[in-house]
């Protein structure tokens, strides 16, 4: 029996089919091969297409489908997904604009408006959060900026819910989603009425709200024959990829933390306390193991320039090499980079920075002395650094992890970076075999009942690698010397 896990990734749909038994994947697939554009009309602004996502999706699948297993063997379908954001449809479920994705900040000042109304601390009891820049404030972008649009809207959507659509003709939501949209008030635990009123939406807008873990359609038939599975596999799972990151590394219960560094960087606490942030610096939403009884939910470090920067680097120092070959060139550097300092945050407003831009930066570049080595481990250790600034805000708030579990992918696959990680964090990691579309697939298996919980399918989860710190004192004075770069450039 097999599971169907999908990751719409920033750069990629990512797919892989994952054996019930064994809880291991059987396949992967991913489409396309190389990154997808992020559309920047304006500086600020990052859109992609919906479409495009569901066409990627079916390529990736049918790629997946030509490996080798029997694919009418796959009982249930999971969807990951880029969080935050915002689909809109009619109501013949047509697309009617590009998605506003999560690292677009043109509803910064709209979500600024709204905390200040509605009143900070009414925003930070009720929604965990400022407005901010979420779904709810892009939404209300285009309401504001595309009336016309906005009118024909029937039902608005997380980029998971859309590939759920697709897959089903089924449009739902659940807490979690709703929570990260900031559309869901937990002190009442219901919607957030709040928010509705003050930027004018109808409750009409949001769809049918269902448990996370439960069945969001089937798979209509004219799909299922092009895709050569069968009809009728329940959609039993879709999460943020964040939340879905924590979930495939088994992070479920309060005071366990998950990381990722691929595109974005993120930090992600369980936590059992409706807490939050009172700059809104870090976000809580709802876990996927969130229950009325058991009301879990997942503080939220976001830091938009990580992989983001380390590729941006690449492509213009050394677009030819591979990044297994430019982590050897990091490795050659010593620690410090000699000097040099990266500020990382050059894709958008940084929440950790209180929505503020300083744009990615390299600081002390001497033309005699640096070279290739020292700006690739200038770069892995500026965005350590962030982790650890970020990081800090987290530990204000309670949370103090004594030990951060994450995927061996991206950065982490970077032994220089685990190491700086772990160095400047002071907190030891553990690595996994994780890949968001394996964690989307076995939370497929939960949401069908097939796991009979959350632990359940996790029983097979092993340690790779581990890293305790080992450089500790050698780091930071350099961070702190990184600290004080990063404050001058926000005032």
């Amino acid at each position: 029996m097999y599971l169907l896990g999908i990751d719409v990734g920033t750069s990629s749909i990512k797919v892989a089919v994952v054996d019930v038994n064994t809880q291991k994947s059987v396949a992967t697939a991913q489409y396309p091969e190389t990154e997808v554009e992020i559309k920047a009309v304006q500086p600020g602004w990052a859109e992609q297409s919906p479409e495009e996502w569901w066409e990627n999706t079916q390529k990736a699948i049918l790629k997946l489908t030509q490996t080798g297993f029997d694919p009418k063997k796959i009982q249930a379908i999971g969807i990951a997904y880029q969080m935050h954001g915002l689909v809109v449809v009619d109501k013949g479920q047509k697309v009617l604009r590009d998605s506003i994705i999560w690292c677009d900040s043109r509803a910064v000042a709209l979500g600024e408006q709204a905390f200040d109304a509605i009143g900070h601390d009414k925003c930070l009891s009720d929604l965990l959060n400022s407005p901010g820049n979420f779904t709810a404030s892009k939404l209300a972008w285009v309401k504001q900026n595309e009336p016309e649009l906005f009118q024909n809207i029937d039902k608005i959507m997380l980029p998971g819910d859309f590939i759920a659509m697709k897959l089903s003709g089924e449009i739902t939501t659940s807490i979690p989603a709703l929570s990260e949209g900031i559309f869901w008030n937990f002190k009442n635990d219901k919607l957030a009425k709040a928010v509705m009123e003050h930027y004018g939406f109808s409750e009409q807008l949001i769809p049918a709200i269902q448990p996370l873990f439960s069945v969001h359609g089937k798979l209509k038939a004219e799909v299922a024959d092009w895709l050569g599975l069968n009809a009728g596999i329940p959609i039993s799972y879709k999460s943020g990829d964040q939340p879905n990151n924590a979930l495939s590394l088994n992070v479920l219960k309060p005071g366990e933390v998950a990381a990722t560094a691929g595109t974005s960087g993120v930090i992600y606490g369980v936590s059992d306390n409706l807490s939050h942030d009172p700059q809104s610096r870090v976000n809580t939403f709802a876990h996927v193991t969130y229950t009325k009884e058991e009301q879990y939910t997942g503080v939220l470090l976001c830091i938009n320039g990580t992989g983001s920067m380390y590729r941006w680097a690449k492509n213009q120092f050394a677009a030819q090499l591979s990044y297994s070959a430019l982590n050897q060139l990091a490795a050659k550097a010593p620690i410090g980079s000699k000097g040099l300092k990266v500020l990382p945050f050059g894709n958008g407003a940084e929440r950790m920075l209180n929505n503020k831009y300083t744009g990615a930066q390299f600081i002390g570049i001497d033309l005699n002395l640096h070279n290739q080595s020292d700006i690739f481990r200038a770069v892995q250790e500026g965005i350590a650094f962030s982790f650890r600034y970020g990081l800090d805000i987290m530990r204000e708030n309670g949370m103090q992890p004594k030990v951060i579990r994450a995927g061996s992918a991206n950065l982490f696959l970077s032994e220089i970076f685990a190491q700086t990680f772990v160095d400047v964090t002071g907190v030891p990691v553990e690595l996994y075999e994780n890949d968001g579309s394996v964690g989307a697939a076995l939370g497929a298996g939960i949401g069908a009942g097939i796991f009979k919980n959350p632990a359940d399918a996790f029983t097979h989860h092993e340690v790779i690698k581990h890293y305790t710190p080992r450089n500790q004192e050698a780091y930071e004075p350099i961070y702190q010397e990184w600290k004080a770069i990063l404050n001058k450039a926000l005032k």
